[in-house]
């Protein structure tokens, strides 16, 4: 059998119905389309000539990539720990990054809201 990445997620426990690790592998891969959409909104903001400071446009600018960024790691680490316990067996752990990502993006939408967009 060959040796699959990453070894502390595959080599433990037993391999689990390849449909639940399509829908782990689905999940990953929305999570990636956010972080590649917060990316592409963070360009925006500081492309476009908004009516607000330029450094709060910068400021929501850096937030939007960063959250992007955080996105795409989370993504990865959700998915690893989301396999790794269905490979042995036990309750898929919580997701806590969601409460960050909507008061982050809530943040982001009153202060563009309030601006006037």
């Amino acid at each position: 059998m060959r040796h699959r990445w990453p070894a502390w997620v595959y080599e433990q426990g037993e391999e689990p119905d390849y449909r639940f690790s399509f829908a782990n592998e689905r999940t990953f891969l929305a999570w990636i389309r956010t972080a590649l959409a917060l990316l592409a909104a963070g360009v925006a903001v500081d492309v476009v000539d908004l009516d607000m400071s330029s450094g709060l446009q910068h400021g929501l600018s850096v937030l939007l990539v960063v959250l992007g960024l955080v996105s795409a790691v989370a993504a990865w680490i959700r998915w690893a720990l989301a396999e790794h316990a269905m490979r042995k067996r036990r309750p898929l752990p919580a997701f806590g990054v969601g409460a960050l990502f909507t008061a982050a993006l809530a943040v982001t939408a009153i202060v563009l809201v309030a601006v006037g967009l």
